[in-house]
């Protein structure tokens, strides 16, 4: 017969391991561990007001995070992120400019963006090249073209439609942009894919070992493709957010939104591995980059210095995730 003693504490701790052994929970306790920090250090930081814009700030990585977690579930990797987001800035801003309809204009850059989520979904798919080298190769191919179709130059774009994802409605005195609730549902979504439907328990299984996936029937090919088209169109959709928060179009936006991106996936738990992970988590990441460059500007604290800090989490984030890796 068990002892009283263990009958109390089989229970907590059953609950302890489950909870250190979800993804997202060492996450959320940095960003809690951050926010008690910065307010502390700075009254501004907890003002209604800053939350608000860290949210903002956080809605173009943040939409770009998910489909670069859904890449890196597969134990693939999206370099090509930002400038396929450029690319639907400009070839919106473009064609809005010209005098096409401004909602065809951002279905067409939208499509164009998928487009090259079909490319790269194909070469990986098909010819089973190293995602690495394939989001790399579309890098250089989406980064010309932009310099090509914007002449090098930026320009503004002043359409209502386009710019409506920046506009703003406040909720008992807390303001968000309709980019951020675009944003969440989007998050939303993609998590119900991953948790409640087959393709996305197949996303999982992919990445854990795709050649034992492949012998349990699943189509390997077939779903690393269309992680990939709806990875791309994630990106589109992160264009027009992109653009009702900075109504501009230039080719030489978004440089970091690659690294940026990885970055809250990892932080967020993540495992560039492949197989393990989830999208609370990547909304957590973002959250915490946000949080981290705010609280530190609040602070007075160089912008480098803010990347040195943000390049170490990513380093220590990864290091654990090898750790406990190897464990299991």
């Amino acid at each position: 017969m068990n002892s009283p003693s263990a009958l109390s504490s089989g229970r907590p701790l059953t609950i302890a391991k489950r909870l250190i052994g979800t993804p997202s929970v060492g996450p959320l306790l940095v960003l809690l561990a951050f926010g008690v920090i910065f307010s502390l250090t700075n009254p501004r930081f907890l003002a209604t007001q800053n939350l608000s814009i860290i949210l903002q700030q956080t809605v173009i990585i943040g939409t770009l995070a998910i489909g670069q977690t859904l890449i890196i579930l597969t134990a693939g990797i999206d370099l090509a992120v930002g400038a396929i987001c450029v690319l639907g800035t400009i070839l919106a801003g473009k064609l809005a400019n010209s005098g096409y309809d401004p909602v065809l204009a951002m279905a067409l850059a939208v499509l164009a963006c998928t487009a090259a989520g079909v490319a790269a979904g194909s070469l990986i798919s098909g010819l089973r090249l190293p995602p690495f080298i394939v989001t790399l190769g579309i890098l250089g191919i989406i980064t010309a073209a932009l310099r090509l179709i914007s002449a090098g130059g930026a320009f503004a774009v002043n359409d209502d439609f386009l710019g409506w994802t920046g506009n703003t409605i406040r909720l008992h005195g807390f303001v968000v942009t309709y980019g951020v609730i675009i944003m969440l549902l989007l998050y939303g979504l993609v998590w119900f894919l991953l948790n409640q439907t087959q393709w996305g328990r197949h996303v999982y299984a992919v990445g854990n070992n795709p050649e034992a996936a492949r012998l349990v029937g699943i189509p390997v090919g077939r779903l690393l493709l269309s992680v990939y088209v709806l990875a791309a169109f994630i990106y589109g959709i992160a264009a027009w957010l992109a653009l009702g928060r900075i109504p501009n179009a230039d080719p030489n936006a978004l440089q970091t939104a690659n690294l940026d991106s990885i970055t809250a996936v990892v932080i967020g738990g993540t495992s560039l591995f492949g197989g393990r992970g989830g999208l609370m988590g990547t909304l957590i990441g973002a959250l915490i980059v946000g949080v981290l460059r705010n609280g530190l500007t609040l602070a007075g604290i160089d912008p480098l210095w803010q990347d040195l800090i943000t390049g170490i989490l990513v380093i220590v984030a990864v290091a654990l995730d090898q750790l406990t890796r190897g464990k299991r």
